[in-house]
C-alpha cells in the first residue's frame, strides 16, 4: 500500500497508509489531523499556511509549480528549494515513500 511520510514541526514523523489517487498531500495531511496543519484556504493557492519541504528525491516527480505557487512561497520567510505547497501536490501512486516536513510557521 502506497505510503507517505509527514514530519512535523516538533520532529515527529506520521505515516499515512490510506492514500487516494487525486487527493491532495494537503487533504491526506488534513484527514489524519496531522498537528500544526493550517491549510486555511482549503486549497485554492490563496495562503501558504501548507507550506511543506518535499525530500528532493522526489522533486523530479513532481509537476513544477505554478506562478501563483510560487508567488505564494516567496512570501514565506522559510523558503527553500524543496518548498512546495502542499495543496498543489496531488497524491498519485508514483509517490509511494514521498516525505514532506511542515515549514516552520511564517
Amino acid at each position: 500500500m502506497p505510503k507517505l511520510t509527514v514530519v512535523t514541526r516538533t520532529g515527529d514523523e506520521i505515516e499515512i497508509e490510506q492514500t487516494r489517487p487525486g487527493a491532495s498531500v494537503m487533504e491526506l495531511m488534513r484527514d489524519h489531523d496531522v498537528p500544526d496543519l493550517l491549510a486555511l484556504c482549503g486549497g485554492s493557492r490563496s495562503c501558504a499556511t501548507c507550506h511543506v519541504w518535499v525530500d528532493t528525491a522526489f522533486l523530479s516527480k513532481l509537476p513544477e509549480a505554478v506562478e501563483e505557487e510560487s508567488e505564494l512561497l516567496d512570501s514565506s520567510m522559510h523558503r527553500q528549494p524543496n518548498s512546495r505547497l502542499s495543496c498543489q501536490i496531488k497524491w498519485k501512486d508514483e509517490l509511494d515513500g514521498l516525505r514532506v516536513t511542515l515549514a516552520p510557521e511564517d
